[in-house]
């Protein structure tokens, strides 16, 4: 994209405030006022089909109730023109959208959705204004998602009461994560007077204190076009937006007088440190549990200047390992890893700079805020390397130019970076657009004390500093669950028979909502119609040289490449092959032949923008106990650095060292640490794992490799590496696993734009050929066929549950794998939805087809309740076979499954994808065939492979749950035949 076109263009309720071009982003900001109430859009005007549209609120609270967060939820269940139960929901299974959520931030609450479907684009904005400004907060929609209490005998007033609400339970299981619970515990200390003192998502012991008038003033006061902020993305054009702005919503409103805006944080005159319990439900030791986190309360992040100062004084204290500062951490005994909270917190009003320890003893924290201080102090006084601050201005300027969208669509990424600085009211394009601040900092480190100077006044001089302490506490949830049980017998010994019937009745009735469908017709939807007949198939290249395979892509990369070698995965044995995680990690975190590792990341930060090996491995498209493997060391970096790129890569697997014994303890803590920490994020794709794990070869593997047996595993792996034979022993299992991946035969694959992929084609093909050998011909993995039901129990430090049942069955290349496919969506969308979530209280709960192992999976996510969701996920299964079944619910699963299947990615993402399809055996041609194989579905088909797959007597299944939970289950765990295993 050379230009953007049309030039702007405003509607008549809008004034064009200015324009602003970003080469270096392919894009143009236009900014806008609408003339009436002040509300700001800002179109991002781009080369793009993929249109990205956000609205968001300033929601600024001043307690921790969560009503920012419940307001999100309960907005989203009915509306003036659309007053049916639950649209959102029924949006997500209408609609071919690429992305679709909504999200509360600590000040701010965002709607946003992308699509490639105009049609699409057009009825979800229309729900979506409508939703946001003239939602109708039904009493039962806040019961629902936010907090009501009931009897635990429904219908029964002589039964104990329990809180109940999905934002109630969703902060419970936050409350497991000991990351967001550090967070949270310095943001309350660091602000003690600002709305960040408080939890936006809401403390359960609070959520109850929330009333319905509260939410609906807060909505008053916060949800109106005065307060709002629109963002758009992509090729429609920006008056086209703001016509449908108008008509649907903005000119209903009159402008607000107030202006909704976070205050500066009053400032400490000295440093504090504070003592907190965090809620360990782990029966065993609690030495080295103790997290230490040391956080500074910076300047304004709406001050460009200020701004720039923190990220640059963050990148050379914590970019990488050799980073004095994140170098200090990793290495220190006072702690196992540094903490999941280094680095800087930039998109509130004024900044926070973190760092810390976890795994240490709360007596440690003077000798941490020491460590710390004195590396600190050794920077102001010494400065750094000109070389490391030309490393940090390579970064910053790769990733700007970078092309992402493999996670969230690129648009919403880009606007997501700006709407920090438009909720402060400040300017969001110059955080966008970095060639002229990367030019200034060019120019101020070439002052050799600029560094020094900001190091001495951002954080030595800087007396608002907090040091956090939180120690494990085995009690702390068995008190809060008694704290709720007294506060619920109290409640209940104060109500009167009308009130106990009130309780009842309010029960009833939300029963009787939730079994309600309602007049779907009224929501605008896309049809089978709509699906575009074919996907667009990549353009590649094939060369060879010495009998070296080089495959390229000529992609819009924006400058960047990005290169990969591949060979397929050698024979290994069962032990060694659950080292390989750690083998990929390690492979470019280690010295290379006279360099140490430090001396090599600073290599890496001045060449490329990463650097990392994984495997990958997939069934056989029509034998699930077939398997192929492939190891891949991959690389982006700025086409300028092509060939220093493609030299880091041979060096890292030619001369790479295992001898950095220190190093390599430390790797693996930190592997321990981060994996311990994915259980409360992850809870449900764990359980799915180990649910699925006896249904193939593959799923077998995945659950050693990244699943709950391979955190287990890793976490005894950690503590035998004290000794050090066990060490040496592991050395050489590296050794080893190094030896027999680079004797097997490589091929090449590089992606770039029109003007590099030549250059980079002949650079990699010169390079690799003179050390490559194609002709190696080492033993290829395999793995054992395995068909077996798993039924598993894991106690893990958690106050919600993750359950999952499994079901074997068929690859992609079966012809039921299709209808298998929908029936995920089917009975999501039909069932599971509505028990799970509405009537369960989990935050999310659903069902999916598996055709890489060969299984269908039920899930749920954090979940108060588990026998009953088990029995739920039972009851899904009749509920199919049984039930009548409409034509409009199976095309909204079809549409669900093409939306899936079409989602775009990045120009880069899109060529790895193609890539590794082809080399997986999946063609063009196998994938269209199974799209149209979606498409054609019937509900018959449905029933057939529900009742032919789904048989109970076949069933695996797995929890994830507290002691506490499995203690109270009782004779339950072996009447389920689950076998107890601890994490």
């Amino acid at each position: 994209m050379n230009q953007i076109t049309p030039a702007a263009v405003s509607h008549a309720a809008f004034r064009l405030l200015r324009s602003h071009e970003i080469e270096s982003l392919q894009l143009r900001v236009d900014q806008y006022q609408h003339q009436v109430t002040g509300a700001m859009h800002y179109h991002l005007a781009a080369d793009s089909s993929e249109n990205v549209f956000l609205v968001a609120l300033r929601t600024v609270p001043t307690d921790s109730t969560g009503v920012a967060h419940i307001l999100e939820h309960t907005a989203l269940c009915g509306s003036e023109r659309y007053p049916v139960r639950d649209p959102f929901f029924m949006m997500l299974r209408r609609s071919l959208n690429t992305f679709m959520n909504a999200f509360t931030s600590s000040d701010w609450t965002a709607y946003p959705f992308a699509s490639q479907n105009r049609k699409d684009f057009a009825n979800l904005l229309d729900v979506y204004l409508d939703a946001v400004f003239f939602s109708r907060l039904d009493p039962l929609d806040f019961a629902q998602e936010g907090h009501r209490v009931e009897f635990a005998e429904p219908g029964n007033p002589d039964s104990e009461l329990v809180f109940k609400g999905v934002v109630f339970n969703e902060m419970k299981g936050a409350r497991s994560s000991v990351p967001s619970t550090l967070w949270q515990t310095l943001c309350e200390h660091l602000f003690p007077t600002t709305t960040y003192h408080y939890d936006s998502g809401g403390d359960p012991e609070q959520i109850p204190d929330l009333s319905y008038a509260q939410l609906k003033a807060f909505y008053q006061s916060h949800y109106h076009p005065s307060n709002a902020i629109f963002m758009t993305f992509g090729d429609i054009p920006a008056h086209e937006h703001q016509a449908v702005f108008e008509d649907l919503a903005l000119q209903h409103f009159q402008r607000l007088p107030e202006r909704i805006e976070v205050p500066l944080e009053r400032r400490y005159s000295e440093p504090r440190r504070v003592e907190r319990p965090y809620a360990l439900d782990d029966s065993g030791d609690t030495a080295r549990k103790t997290h230490i986190v040391i956080g500074w309360l910076l300047g304004e992040s709406t001050d460009l200047q200020q701004l720039l100062e923190a990220q640059l004084l963050t990148s050379v204290l914590l970019d990488n390992s050799a980073s004095p500062l994140m170098h200090a951490l990793e290495t220190t005994t006072l702690g196992q890893a540094p903490s999941p909270l280094c680095g800087l917190e930039d998109s509130q009003r004024e900044m926070v700079f973190s760092c810390g320890i976890e795994g240490g003893e709360a007596d440690s924290a003077d000798a941490l805020e020491a460590l710390v201080l004195g590396v600190i102090e050794t920077v102001a006084r010494e400065g750094v390397a000109p070389a490391q601050l030309e490393a940090v201005l390579h970064q910053l300027e790769l990733h700007q130019r970078e092309i992402s969208g493999d996670g969230f669509p690129y648009g919403l990424q880009i606007i997501l970076q700006a709407l920090s600085p438009a909720t402060h009211h400040a300017d969001p394009v110059t955080v966008l657009d970095l060639d002229p601040v990367l030019a200034t900092l060019q120019e101020n480190i070439r002052n050799p004390d600029y560094i020094k100077e900001l190091a001495r006044r951002l954080l030595l001089d800087n007396p608002h500093r907090v040091t956090l302490v939180m120690t494990p506490d085995t009690g702390l949830s068995a008190r809060r669950l008694a704290a709720e049980a007294e506060r619920l017998a109290a409640l209940k010994a104060g109500m009167s028979e009308v009130d106990k019937q009130g309780v009842i009745e309010l029960a009833q009735k939300l029963e009787q909502r939730q079994q309600q469908t309602g007049d779907m017709s009224i929501l605008p939807k896309v049809t089978l119609a709509d699906v575009p007949a074919s996907l667009p198939e990549l353009e590649f290249r094939e060369q060879q040289q010495d009998g070296l395979t080089l495959t390229t892509y000529r992609q819009g990369t924006n400058g960047l490449v990005y290169q990969q070698l591949v060979s397929p995965l050698p024979a290994l044995d069962t032990a060694t092959i659950g080292l390989l995680p750690l083998y990929t990690r390690v492979l470019t975190e280690v010295g290379l032949g006279s360099e140490d590792y430090l001396a090599v990341q600073h290599r890496q930060a001045a060449t490329v923008g990463s650097i990392g090996a994984a495997t990958s491995l997939r069934s056989a498209v029509d034998d699930e106990q077939q398997l192929q493997g492939y190891f891949t060391l991959s690389s982006k970096a700025l086409a300028r650095n092509s060939e220093a790129q493609i030299a880091l890569m041979q060096d890292s697997l030619q001369r790479v060292r295992f001898d950095e014994r220190g190093r390599l303890r430390e790797l693996v803590a930190q592997a321990r640490a981060r994996r311990e920490q994915s259980v409360t994020g992850n809870g449900h794709g764990l359980a799915m794992t180990a649910a699925s794990a006896g249904m193939s070869p593959l799923a077998r593997i995945n659950n050693q490799l990244g699943g709950l047996e391979g955190i287990r595993s890793l976490k005894a792996l950690d503590d035998s590496l004290a000794s050090d034979s066990s060490l040496q022993d592991f050395i050489g299992c590296l050794q080893d696993i190094h030896r027999a991946v680079t004797g097997m035969p490589p091929q090449l694959l590089a992606i770039a734009d029109e003007h590099a992929i030549d250059a980079v084609s002949r650079q990699a093909l010169s390079a690799w050929g003179a050390t490559a050998h194609p002709d190696s011909s080492g033993t290829p993995f395999s793995a054992e066929p395995v068909r077996e039901a798993r039924r598993e129990l894991w106690i893990a430090n958690t106050q919600v549950n993750f359950c999952a049942r499994a079901y074997p069955t068929v690859p992609v290349g079966h012809p039921d794998a299709a209808a298998l496919t929908v029936l995920g969506g089917f009975m999501r969308n039909g069932f599971l939805h509505r028990s799970i979530r509405e009537q369960g209280g989990a935050y999310g709960g659903g069902a999916s087809q598996d055709s890489g192992i060969a299984a269908f999976r039920f899930y749920s996510y954090r979940d108060p309740r588990l026998l009953d969701t088990l029995a739920d996920f039972d009851r899904a299964i009749a509920w199919m076979l049984e039930s009548r079944h409409q034509d409009s619910a199976l095309e909204e699963a079809v549409l669900g499954v093409i939306g899936s299947l079409d989602k775009p990615a990045s120009p880069a993402g899109e060529a790895r994808q193609h890539f590794y399809q082809r080399l997986f055996g999946r063609s063009h041609e196998q994938r269209e065939a199974f799209r149209r194989a979606i498409l054609g579905v019937t509900l018959e088909d449905l029933r057939q492979v529900c009742d032919r797959y789904l048989d109970p007597a076949r069933a695996s299944t797995a929890v994830v749950t507290s002691r506490k939970q499995q203690q109270a289950l009782g004779s339950a765990v072996s009447e389920l035949g689950l076998k107890i295993e601890v994490l």
